[in-house]
């Protein structure tokens, strides 16, 4: 008869619905829950690397790993409608025994590139723990692989879930990956580039705007549909990253090629978004009262830097008024794949009169540090709860009254009211703040099905399901 010896994780964690919740006054920064065992909620909303790799038009990807790890990139390929840009080579025991790796890797993607009738612009050839684990030498491969297909661009990818928690993430290092095969052109003053965002930014969305008076061009990655217009990215004066994750990609193509690097990213803080508003001012040169046809309607044709954002902010109050008006004391919970910055977004709410009790937030972005310690002050009894601690696998989602913000949120709660958006998808400044503003109002008004929305891949993506 077979006995089991020791604990599990969950019992040496005393695994309980209870014990997820803390006060955010009793939370410590940057990390208020011990790390170990992980619980994976089927909220997959939230983009992946295969969907930011599927950007890049005119490319295909091709992942070599074992099967195992193969399963979840070929779903959302498959999910996306996107099989026929994504092959994959296996790597079965043997090849790990037989030390030739390398080899594995060149002639299986030498292979998958021979069958295809026509050739890609680029390859994004994602390498994984296996190659690091036995220290592939991936400059032999991508040697070789260069040598055999000149006209083929290859993007030098890494699915490595390892490298997670320590250095730069897989995310990150795609988001800089993605604009390697940028080059050196002639530089037009009349442009700009957003890079290492998913979602191109909203028309209405402020950067959009100010630049749109001032008659400068907003190039981005997933506006590009060909080749072509993924080279002309690199037309631009200045590059703009808005997106925390993109922030690492910005400095390193910046420096390569020789742009100027602008980060700006996406804020619930009136004063931090003037900032923004005069460094891309300053960026861009001259001032807005020198600029000449400003058709802006909603602006009232006010063309002083001053008097527009004071003119923002007014907006906002109303908007935020008007949702408060609809919302009431509704209890609000938010989380990180809202927007990355969620605790800025509860500041914002609960200063002006919003009933934020619950926080889903597995670790606190240092761009946010001030922020936590001053909702520690001024609401210590705010709740604060992980997505990814194994209590949150038994905690009941009964919560029907509530608004989510965000789709975590909306399913550890069980409630139908919830904005239904990842990553800011598109949202910036003070626009931002006004339509999350109308999202709120809307969410609270209108039910969604949460079991037919948030447990899809890549919201966003085109999907098959």
């Amino acid at each position: 008869m077979l006995k089991r010896v020791g604990q599990t994780e969950m019992e040496k964690n005393h695994v309980t619905p209870e014990g997820a919740m803390i006060r955010i006054k009793d939370a410590s920064y940057p990390a208020p829950f011990h790390p170990g065992l992980e619980f994976n909620s089927p909220v997959h909303g939230n983009w992946n690397i295969v969907h930011t790799g599927m950007l890049m038009p005119e490319t295909i990807q091709i992942y070599v790993c074992a099967d195992n790890c193969m399963r979840g990139v070929v779903l959302t390929a498959a999910e996306m409608n996107a099989a026929d840009r994504f092959s994959f080579v296996i790597v079965e025991e043997e090849d790990l025994l037989n030390g030739n790796l390398e080899d594995v890797t060149i002639e299986g993607v030498t292979d998958v590139l021979r069958k295809r009738k026509d050739h890609p612009k680029a390859v994004l050839l994602f390498t994984v723990c296996l190659h690091h684990f036995l220290g592939c030498d991936l400059e032999r491969v991508y040697e070789e692989l260069e040598a055999r297909f000149p006209d083929i661009f290859f993007v030098r990818c890494y699915m490595d879930p390892i490298m997670q928690k320590h250095g730069l993430t897989p995310d990150q290092k795609l988001r800089k990956a993605i604009y390697d095969g940028l080059k050196v052109r002639e530089e037009n003053p009349k442009a700009v580039t957003i890079l290492g965002s998913d979602f191109a930014l909203d028309e209405t969305s402020d950067i959009r705007r100010l630049l749109k008076w001032k008659h400068i061009e907003v190039k981005e990655l997933p506006e590009c549909n060909s080749w072509k217009s993924y080279q002309e990215l690199a037309d631009s004066k200045i590059f703009i990253a808005c997106y925390p994750p993109g922030k690492y990609g910005l400095e390193c193509q910046a420096e390569r090629l020789r742009k100027k690097a602008l980060y700006l990213p996406g804020s619930f803080d009136y004063d931090e978004i003037i900032r923004q508003w005069k460094t891309l001012e300053q960026a861009v040169g001259e001032n807005v009262e020198e600029v000449e046809g400003i058709e802006d309607t909603d602006m009232h044709m006010e063309k002083s830097l001053e008097r527009i954002t004071k003119r923002e902010i007014a907006l906002c109050e109303f908007a935020l008024e008007q949702a408060r008006k609809v919302v009431g004391d509704v209890p609000i919970m938010i989380d990180h794949t809202f927007h990355p910055r969620p605790l800025e977004l509860a500041k914002l709410l609960l200063t002006h009169g919003f009933s934020v009790t619950r926080i889903y937030l597995d670790a606190v972005n240092p761009e946010e540090k001030d922020t936590f310690e001053w909702l520690k002050e001024q609401y210590p009894e705010l709740e604060y709860e992980p997505t990814i601690r194994p209590e949150m696998r038994m905690k009941p989602r009964n919560e029907s009254d509530v608004l989510a913000i965000g789709q975590k949120a909306a399913w550890f709660t069980g409630t139908r009211h919830f904005v239904n958006l990842v990553e800011g998808a598109g949202l910036y400044g003070f626009d931002g703040i006004r339509r999350t503003a109308e999202l709120m109002t809307e969410a609270w008004q209108e039910e969604k099905d949460p079991e037919d929305l948030i447990i899809r891949k890549g919201w966003g993506c085109e999907s098959c399901i």
